[in-house]
């Protein structure tokens, strides 16, 4: 039976992992997977989810299962950190979820059950795991243009009524490409008038122009619009990456309407992994109840949003010197832990051989993952690139 089975397409970020990996040269740059690295190029543990995990550690007695939706203070926090005041947490119900890919995908499976004819509409460039997810729940997927905002809003303008249309709300991966305020609006305008549901992916929300700011386009579509599908990570803004911990927000019409979504997605988790882990939703839990450690969290992951945007704009002057000025002023437009660099996948892969500096082949970089002394080294990179032919 094995012997039948087709070559699988391999996952090109960890593929390049592993080429990195297997790369001798000690001035290597790996700047594909999106993780924070400090100065030192380690991922640290925040500070309040230290604390948080200690005193998890202190009170700790069982591991008892938790039930199909998780960890319930959890998800009142997350319905509380996203949404913000009564008015919103009280039309929403949230389900803890194995990260914000398990919220896509359980998302992604009550579209299926409640708008089976429906389209799904995803940005052109899109994060590289949307259209798998998507497919896999057997949902059917068109695109819409991102980094032209005219371009974007005429393609959603043929968005249909029953249709959905995910959208990054903030800090888009891979181009770190954000809408202004006024296109934002104009979204929620179209959803409006044209009868499509939003789907936000958010997954770095905190790490753009600070926490509120990078969560207003979310409440905005939540106020304006009957029904909303939301997916969190808390990998990004949390530092909790291997402990996969995530949720699932849907904001709908009546208390009947809202149990009958919460046990569709406790039924949907069910059969693809029973239950989510504890660990880190117990750790964001006990850092938002606690004002001292929500203060700290919030600090701390402000600082780290200042360091990406210095990291930015120590890019973008290096470049400058360089001689490539067009190339650096769009960068300098990009927001949070990705850059997308002006270079076909050629000029990627020559950067890769030439310098050691890895990134997708798209052209995605995670800024956030380069030590500020490596910047220079990283510019010269990108400009021994371009000398292939200017883009």
């Amino acid at each position: 039976m094995l012997e039948l089975l087709p070559a699988p397409p391999v996952d090109p970020l960890w593929d390049l992992t592993a080429e990195y990996a297997s790369d001798p040269r000690p001035e290597r740059l790996n700047l594909v997977l999106g993780v924070y690295r400090d100065q030192t190029g380690t991922t640290p543990v925040m500070t309040a989810v230290k604390e948080a995990e200690i005193r998890l550690a202190e009170r700790s007695g069982s591991k008892e299962y938790l039930g199909l939706s998780g960890n319930a203070a959890f998800n009142r926090a997350m319905l509380t950190m996203v949404l913000g005041g009564e008015d919103l947490t009280g039309r929403a119900t949230a389900v803890q979820t194995v990260a914000g890919t398990g919220a896509l995908r359980l998302l992604a499976d009550l579209v299926r059950q409640t708008r089976p004819g429906a389209t799904v509409w995803i940005s052109d460039p899109a994060y590289v795991n949307h259209r798998p997810i998507l497919e896999g729940a057997g949902l059917r997927v068109r695109t819409y243009g991102w980094l032209d905002p005219a371009r974007m809003l005429a393609d959603l303008r043929e968005a249909g009524r029953g249709d959905v249309v995910l959208l990054q709300g903030c800090c888009h991966n891979p181009t770190g490409v954000t809408p202004s305020a006024d296109a934002w609006e104009e979204i929620a305008g179209l959803a409006a008038a044209n009868g499509w549901v939003p789907f936000v992916d958010l997954a770095y929300h905190g790490l753009g122009d600070g926490l509120d700011a990078d969560l207003a386009p979310t409440r905005l579509l939540a106020e304006r619009l009957p029904e909303v599908l939301i997916a969190v990570s808390c990998s990004k803004n949390f530092g909790l990456y291997s402990d996969r911990t995530g949720c699932a927000i849907v904001l709908g019409g009546s208390a009947r309407t809202l149990r009958h979504v919460e046990t569709t997605l406790q039924n949907a988790a069910r059969t693809l992994y029973s239950m989510p882990p504890d660990h880190g939703a117990a750790v964001v839990a006990t850092v938002l109840a606690d004002q001292r450690l929500r203060t700290a969290w919030r600090t701390e992951l402000e600082m780290m949003r200042l360091r990406i945007t210095a990291h930015r704009a120590d890019l973008v002057a290096h470049l400058s010197a360089l001689g490539h000025e067009r190339q650096a002023s769009a960068l300098a437009r990009q927001k949070g832990m990705f850059s997308m660099l002006p270079l076909r996948p050629d000029q990627m892969a020559r950067m890769r051989r030439r310098s050691g500096i890895y990134g997708t082949t798209s052209g995605r970089i995670n800024i956030a993952g380069v030590p500020a002394h490596r910047i220079p080294f990283l510019a010269q990179g990108i400009a021994d690139a371009l000398a292939t032919g200017e883009v």
